[in-house]
């Protein structure tokens, strides 16, 4: 009889044992499945985050070339819709996530390249910028310098211009009687005549030039003939008394013109102006008692 309970009592043991390993090994399973998840879910949200980080360097880029950045939306939508596949993706689901693992290195590698392009789209702009500035720089040097040449032209011109004019000297108003001797009675004088000098010019434009006189009375009224002779000066048309062409070749020429005032003289202060159509060559005045 002892050596019976003895025996079941070693089975009993023996039987323990057996489930104590079954309960053992089946809770070291239980753990072991558990790391694994979790390992996988780990291992999924590091892809998710590499994918998002991914995401945020596409938003970031930009170019000033339209077809880059329509290449670049089309690649942004691609990470996109990686995202979404790898968040309904299982994490136990491996061989699908590795897969993606692949689609996220590719996407990473075209954005590589469009960092280069960009990149180099950027140099091109800068060397660009800076040619056309050191361009625009160089016009308005240029334009800079044309205009001061246009100015010292127009000056020397101008100068020029002023120096070729034929000018006047000695300009005198001398009242003359029947007897053409001067006088300096009023109820005597029947002429005026106006005596001045073109002075030598070596640049004045030589040959036929006509001298114009106006003389005006004590009340200040300029006194002309029936013929009322005009002349242009200053852009103005004006009347003159009398005029007189002579032939002037750069060299000084004396010139007299006469007036014959037709009416009787009144005493007082009388006056004369001589021009060429260029300039004016001088005045004069006489008292008449």
């Amino acid at each position: 009889m002892e050596k019976n309970l003895k025996i079941i009592i070693g089975v009993l043991s023996a039987v323990i044992l057996i489930l104590a390993g079954i309960l053992i090994a089946q809770m070291s399973k239980k753990t072991e499945i558990k790391e694994t998840a979790m390992e996988l879910a780990v291992d999924k949200q590091a892809l998710t985050d590499q994918m998002t980080q991914l995401q945020q360097d596409y938003a970031s880029l930009s170019s000033t070339n339209d077809t880059i950045n329509t290449q670049l939306q089309i690649e942004r939508e691609k990470v996109a819709e990686l995202i979404e596949k790898v968040k309904k993706t299982e994490a136990s689901n491996q061989a699908q996530l590795r897969k993606y693992e692949k689609e996220l290195g590719t996407l990473r590698s075209i954005m590589k390249s469009y960092i280069k392009q960009i990149d180099s789209l950027n140099q091109m702009n800068i060397a660009l910028k800076e040619e056309v500035s050191e361009a625009k720089k160089q016009v308005e040097e240029t334009s800079a310098k044309n205009e001061a040449q246009a100015k010292k032209l127009e000056a020397q011109a101008k100068k020029l211009d002023e120096g070729s004019v034929v000018r006047g000297r000695g300009v005198s108003l001398v009242a003359l009687n029947g007897k053409g001797r001067s006088t300096d009675r009023s109820s005597r004088t029947v002429q005026f005549c106006t005596n001045l000098s073109l002075v030598e010019n070596s640049i004045a434009e030589t040959g036929l030039m006509t001298v114009y006189v106006r003389i005006k009375d004590p009340e200040g009224i300029l006194m002309a003939d029936q013929s009322q002779q005009m002349f242009t000066f200053g852009g103005e048309q004006m009347i003159c008394s009398a005029s007189r062409e002579v032939d002037y070749q750069g060299e000084e020429l004396e010139v007299s013109i006469y007036f014959t005032p037709g009416v009787e003289l009144t005493k007082g202060t009388y006056t004369v102006e001589a021009y060429s159509t260029k300039g004016k060559l001088g005045s004069a005045e006489i008292r008449l008692k």
